[in-house]
């Protein structure tokens, strides 16, 4: 008798979740990893840094799927919208799952909706600058643009979209230095560096990545520093904000992590996390995103995980308070 009660328990729960019973078999065929972002950008090379390594660890294919769109919203929304079996795995960061909820009034999703299963890495944030604009370091740059401003020629700051962090950033920026500034939006990084490179904005707050080292190496931009405390080894050559006399707590990164829908099936998650834990500790992973600036995480407990994205829910959240946010 108790076997078949948990015979019918294990197929209802199959049923209703589409998952084998108890995520026992699982995976059984490729899993996808869901990128938000168009092919060649920063995401895209995060996800094919990982796959091969990935794909070995749960002993399946896991296959790169690249879907753009509304700040990473539209992919968020198709994990949302696909059972709850850890066939799709989102690689996400606050940009989609945090931001973009509170930004974009068509976005119905809520943060809460995901589940962080290992964080991957981080990001570190640069003060980028056009070629041309008369200031080598954070300090000039205030200075300039007070004078700007206070002559009506406000200077830009590109953003990859409204309500995205890099807009956050620009608008926090603003209003703790009392400088008004003028938010230009881009679908994207590409036409962003585009318009930076050729003079037509003149600020970007960005992920830092190598191609932004060989454009400073050749003139082509200026790097007026990292929003670091301290220098960082691998960044070493470059000045942290925190060396500036008027902005040494605007200090920010952004990470990436793993996530799957929060209905999936404990066992399922725990599988996840376990190939994702030991990709993280594999040479070739570890060299090929510290290759593209990226500071590797520490692996976490998935109880460890929660907390820190519900940590990173408040803080971005009350980010967007502070400068009153509203959704468009």
């Amino acid at each position: 008798m108790k076997f078949l009660l948990k015979l019918r328990y294990c197929l209802l729960f199959s049923m209703l979740l589409g998952v084998n019973c108890f995520g026992q078999n699982y995976p059984s065929k490729p899993v996808t990893l869901l990128v938000p972002y168009p092919a060649g950008g920063l995401s895209d090379v995060i996800a094919r840094t990982l796959n091969t390594t990935l794909s070995k660890n749960m002993g399946q294919t896991v296959l790169v799927d690249n879907l753009g769109g509304a700040s990473g919203s539209i992919a968020a929304q198709k994990v949302l919208n696909s059972p709850a079996d850890g066939q799709i795995i989102f690689q996400g960061s606050p940009n989609e799952l945090i931001l973009a909820p509170l930004a974009i009034s068509a976005v119905k999703l809520k943060s809460e909706d995901f589940r962080l299963v290992q964080m991957i890495a981080t990001a570190q944030i640069a003060f980028l600058a056009r070629k041309d604009l008369p200031v080598n370091n954070v300090d000039e740059f205030l200075e300039y643009a007070r004078k700007e401003a206070k002559a009506g020629r406000p200077i830009t700051y590109a953003s990859v979209g409204p309500g995205s962090f890099y807009h956050l950033l620009g608008e926090h920026l603003s209003k703790i230095t009392n400088i008004p500034m003028t938010h230009i939006p881009y679908k994207g990084a590409a036409p962003a560096n585009q318009d930076l490179l050729g003079g037509q904005v003149d600020i970007f707050l960005a992920p830092f990545g190598k191609a932004y080292e060989e454009l400073q190496r050749q003139g082509k931009l200026k790097v007026l520093a990292m929003l670091n405390s301290d220098r960082i080894e691998s960044l070493k050559e470059y000045p942290a904000i925190g060396e500036s006399k008027s902005l040494k707590n605007f200090t920010f990164n952004i990470w990436t992590g793993y996530f799957v829908r929060k209905e999936t099936p404990e066992p399922i998650v725990e599988t996840i996390h376990k190939a994702v834990t030991e990709s993280l500790s594999d040479a070739s992973v570890k060299a090929g995103l510290e290759a593209n600036s990226q500071l590797v995480s520490k692996p976490m407990t998935l109880q460890a995980a929660s907390k820190a994205y519900a940590d990173g829910i408040a803080q971005f959240r009350a980010i967007a308070k502070s400068i009153d946010l509203q959704p468009q």
